[in-house]
């Protein structure tokens, strides 16, 4: 990415150009350390900006709708007028690290939409079905005065509860049926959540719906809220009628409104900053230990080692982390 202007791309940001923000995006998701010099460039910039928006992350099984419901939302906030951006994750391929990053085709109308915007990324080898740089991402959608972020994730493996990390309402869509209300209950996902949404409840469905619903408001009896102020409660909703989920945005809400009155809103994004500190840390100690040349010329001498059962796997670990 030659010649990038960045006081023009931040400009572009501010004046909501989608250009100027899929650019910055695009540096935020670069590996190369020239990009993230800038990209850091670029957050230390607009910072003062974010913090305005709504934040809403999507969480469910695959084949649970969680797009469909994504841009029903979406279309029904853009239509009332205000500008709504989606950060959605692709899950990558673990054989060739690539990505369909289909969402754009999935979201067709709501991408089309003068108010709406959408970024699918590839979820690489992140833990958390989250991006590495979603959290940046959604602050460049702040910076760009988005009235709601909502991010759509993978959806796959117990790591998916660090969706919640970053968001101000942690919702988990279901379908009638499938066994997610155990599924859910053993990975613990539901103590994260902020409010369940039974989703598909249309047509000849709304009788399984009903009993899910009852299943489900019994089975959060017995585990402990997010929130102290909140019990999360448990929503019926359609992706596929107009304004079907209008219902759930009623109560992210009113979620906001409850949390804003106790003190928990302020506390819940402090300590979401301070996660989102450690967690680069850790990000970062990592990539310090992979471009160690000293690390690099040992990894497969131990390796093998390790192989023939010549030295335990945590006497190689500690040898290699030596040469940090």
């Amino acid at each position: 990415m030659p010649d990038v202007d960045l006081e023009a791309l931040i400009q572009g940001i501010i004046g909501r150009n989608r250009r100027m923000i899929a650019k910055a995006m695009t540096l935020i998701e670069s590996r190369v350390s020239e990009h993230q010099q800038m990209a850091a460039k670029i957050m230390e910039k607009i910072l003062p900006l974010t913090g305005g928006s709504i934040r809403l992350g999507v969480t469910g099984v695959p084949g649970v709708g969680k797009s469909t419901f994504i841009e029903n939302l979406g279309i029904y906030l853009a239509d009332s007028g205000q500008q709504v951006a989606v950060l959605a994750v692709d899950p990558s391929s673990k054989r060739s690290g690539g990505s369909i990053l289909g969402d754009k085709t999935r979201m067709e109308k709501l991408s089309a939409h003068a108010n709406g915007f959408i970024r699918p990324s590839p979820a690489g080898d992140t833990l958390g079905g989250v991006a590495a740089r979603t959290r940046e991402m959604m602050l460049v959608c702040e910076a760009a005065g988005f009235d709601a972020v909502l991010v759509e994730t993978v959806g796959v493996g117990q790591s998916e509860t660090a969706v919640a990390a970053m968001v101000d309402f942690f919702l988990v869509l279901m379908i009638a049926g499938a066994g997610d209300e155990l599924q859910g209950i053993k990975k613990g996902v539901l103590e994260l959540a902020d409010g369940i949404a039974i989703n598909k409840a249309d047509g000849d469905n709304q009788d399984r719906v009903a009993r899910a619903k009852k299943d489900l408001e019994n089975a959060m009896h017995l585990i402990l809220p997010a929130t102290a102020a909140w019990h999360t409660p448990v929503m019926t909703c359609s992706s596929v009628v107009e304004k079907g989920t209008v219902p759930v945005w009623e109560t992210v809400l009113k979620h906001r409104e409850t949390v804003k009155a106790c003190g928990e809103f302020e506390q819940r994004r402090k300590n979401q900053a301070l996660e989102w500190m450690w967690t680069l840390v850790d990000e970062g100690l990592k990539q310090m230990f992979k471009n160690n040349q000293q690390i690099d010329v040992q990894i497969p001498v131990v390796s093998n080692q390790v192989a023939k059962g010549e030295i335990s796997p945590s006497a190689a670990a500690r040898m290699l982390l030596s040469y940090l």
